[in-house]
């Protein structure tokens, strides 16, 4: 009993760096109806900061401006500490007012996109500002000295204090909301803006103000925990970043006790699982700690579905349109034309770049059908990518299933891991969809990428992949001591015209109607006699299904899968890439390939712009996010709207000279 409770008191730490995030969360809601989805990755530049200021410099995020201002010295504790949370401040606000304020009414799926595009830029700028040094130590803070709690129980003394100042933040919070005049004018704008407005509060002034409150609390609580942690790009952006959604869900994004109290318990029962997996053999060796957030966050969405808080605004801003889908001869000739003329005429640099522009595409295709057509979120993409991945090389490997069998199923393999990630679809969609697909995609990504009995020996190069060969014909990139054949680019761009068209067939069938029907309101489809249960599992299917097939095309050009091609970051990319380049149509898919990171734009661009790559993830970040706040067409949908209109400018010109 005596290690369980020492196992317990151990998390309490972890514990309170997610409870604090799910704090600044519930902040952040109260005040401007936004889950935040990177609160983690702000949180982390600001201890960042403090980090460098007691190495004697202060780093400037922004491109093109030096990097640190240099001290020469630490400038103490005292200092760092106070200009890192001014840093956090400033951050929230500027956040708040150039992303957020224009989004105050656009959809859901646009507020996640920005967020997505926001963790992009952050870890970008630490892993560009930090080169080499994005692992660091920090000098403890809080006292360290082990505690005897009973004669055989001691625990080190620090995670006990930021347990307590967590606590006396929420306390600080709870107060707040209750007694001071702010802070009821803030719940009534979380029910209701019109509620600030009579309380004679600004909706804008509320919404900043949480957004400051939100990332200094959570800065704060970042810099008193580095020591307790090795502080890197991903610490506080992604691994305590589930667990703290599914603490502020809890709340209902609402409530600060429920909020902080389940942040705690997760810790807790994340190190609890420690213990369990040197104890008792069956417990499973991977993914349980990360399966934990999952299931509050499944649970909490099966008991209370549509009850979960929607922000109380009434939004003018329509989801992106849906254009029809004109298959021709042409459309479809002339860009295989050319991705085929450019594999054989250039380089193999610039034919890796098509090749990613080609994968990035399929993956695309499949939050057209799932979040274009549909209008459901997914963060888990590349998750039922990986999947795939993984069965392609105990199939083709152990089983010796040929080509192309073994691809095919390995992407039903993928459906069916998308069924089960996507079934809480049928009770939530929007941003409550996105938060379970991204801690579905965690646990996957931990409990299978990282498992040994599905990898293989990590020191041989992980699972193998081989070529795809049908009868005696070769398509593999690598055939004896030829590298990077055309023949492979060929192989993809034939994959992605099939699924093109499958996907376009969709959007002008019946069964592409219905989807519309279900994403446009569900309630009016179920009227008309729609089947939306069948609908919803029918695009998560299908989808799922296509993300696979890429799973299957990423595995084939590194002839072997790792979790590192399949990660969370790379769903949350697949998701900004498509968004950007238009995620409602097959030509927005293309485009998003074209667009996406390593693709043949930025490799263009970088041969005209030197020293551009370095920059391009940053870039693509901020893309998303103007693209969110300007154009939620994306860049095709802006060029079919610019076509249009120019069109119908012709035909009024001729109208009137005929008059």
């Amino acid at each position: 009993m005596t290690d369980y409770l020492f196992y317990l008191l151990l998390g309490s730490g972890a514990g309170a760096i997610i409870a604090a995030l799910g704090l600044g969360m519930v902040v952040t809601y109260q005040g401007s109806g936004v889950v935040n989805f990177a609160a983690g990755s702000m949180a982390m530049w600001g201890t960042y900061v403090y980090a460098e200021l007691r190495n004697g410099a202060y780093v400037f995020p922004i491109p093109g401006l030096p990097d640190r201002y240099h001290f020469g010295e630490d400038v103490g504790f005292r200092w760092a500490m106070i200009l890192a949370l001014l840093t956090a401040a400033l951050l929230g606000l500027v956040v708040y007012a150039l992303v957020f304020k224009p989004l105050r009414q656009a959809p859901a799926l646009a507020k996640v996109v920005a967020s997505v595009g926001l963790i992009i830029v952050f870890i970008t700028l630490v892993e560009k500002r930090f080169e080499g040094l994005t692992a660091m130590r920090v000098a403890p803070i809080l006292p360290r000295e082990p505690v005897t709690i009973t004669g055989n129980l001691t625990v080190p003394r620090d995670g006990l204090w930021l347990l307590a100042v967590v606590i006396a933040l929420a306390g600080a919070l709870w107060m707040a909301s209750k007694f001071l005049r702010i802070g009821l004018a803030t719940r009534a704008s979380a029910e209701n803006e019109k509620g600030a407005v009579l309380l004679g509060y600004s909706p804008d002034f509320l919404a900043s103000l949480g957004w400051v409150v939100s990332t200094v609390v959570a800065t704060f609580v970042a810099i008193l925990a580095a020591p307790q942690v090795q502080l890197n790009p991903t610490i506080f952006t992604l691994a305590f970043l589930i667990p703290a959604l599914g603490s502020a869900l809890i709340g209902k994004f609402q409530n600060y006790w429920p909020t902080l109290i389940t942040g705690v318990l997760i810790g807790m029962g994340q190190s609890i699982c420690t213990k369990l997996q040197n104890e008792i053999s069956w417990f499973p060796e991977y993914g349980a700690r990360e399966g934990i957030p999952f299931l509050v966050i499944i649970v909490t969405m099966v008991v209370l579905g549509e009850r979960l808080p929607e922000r109380g605004a009434v939004s003018n801003w329509k989801l992106p349109s849906v254009p029809q889908a004109n298959v021709t001869v042409v459309s479809v000739t002339i860009p295989i034309v050319l991705a085929v003329i450019g594999l054989f005429a250039f380089g193999p640099l610039w034919r890796a770049a098509l090749m990613t522009t080609v994968i990035a595409s399929v993956l695309a295709l499949s939050l057209v059908v799932l979040t274009g057509f549909g209008g459901q979120t997914s963060l888990a993409q590349m998750a039922f990518a990986g999947v795939a991945g993984f069965a392609l090389s105990k199939l083709a490997m152990r089983y010796d299933i040929p080509f192309p069998i073994a691809p095919l199923l390995a992407a039903f393999g993928a459906m069916l891991f998308g069924l089960l990630v996507g079934f809480p679809a049928l009770r939530v969609r929007s941003t409550n969809l996105a938060i379970i697909t991204l801690a579905g995609g965690v646990t996957i990504a931990e409990f299978v990428f990282k498992n040994p009995a599905v990898i293989g020996d990590i020191e041989s190069g992980g699972a193998k992949i081989p070529n795809p060969k049908l009868g005696s014909w070769d398509f593999g990139l690598v055939f004896g001591d030829k590298v990077s054949r055309p023949i492979f680019g060929v192989f993809l761009v034939v994959i992605l015209v099939l699924l093109c068209i499958a996907v376009a067939n969709i959007r002008r069938a019946g069964s592409g109607r219905v989807m519309l029907a279900v994403r446009g309101n569900e309630r009016a489809a179920a009227a008309i006699g729609i089947n939306v249960t069948n609908v919803k599992m029918t695009m998560f299917a299908f989808s799922s299904f296509i993300a696979g097939v890429g799973g299957t095309l990423i595995a084939y050009r590194f002839g072997s899968v790792s979790d590192l091609s399949y990660g969370v970051m790379a769903s949350l990319t697949a998701l900004s890439v498509a968004y950007l380049g238009g995620i409602t149509s097959v030509s927005g898919a293309v485009t998003a390939g074209v667009t996406a990171t390593a693709g043949v734009m930025f490799y263009g661009m970088n041969q005209v712009i030197g020293g551009l790559g370095r920059w391009e993830a940053l870039i693509g970040g901020v893309l998303l996010i103007f693209t969110a706040i300007t154009n939620p067409e994306g860049i095709a949908g802006g060029i079919r709207l610019q076509v249009a209109q120019k069109r119908r400018e012709k035909e009024l010109a001729k109208l009137a000279a005929a008059t």
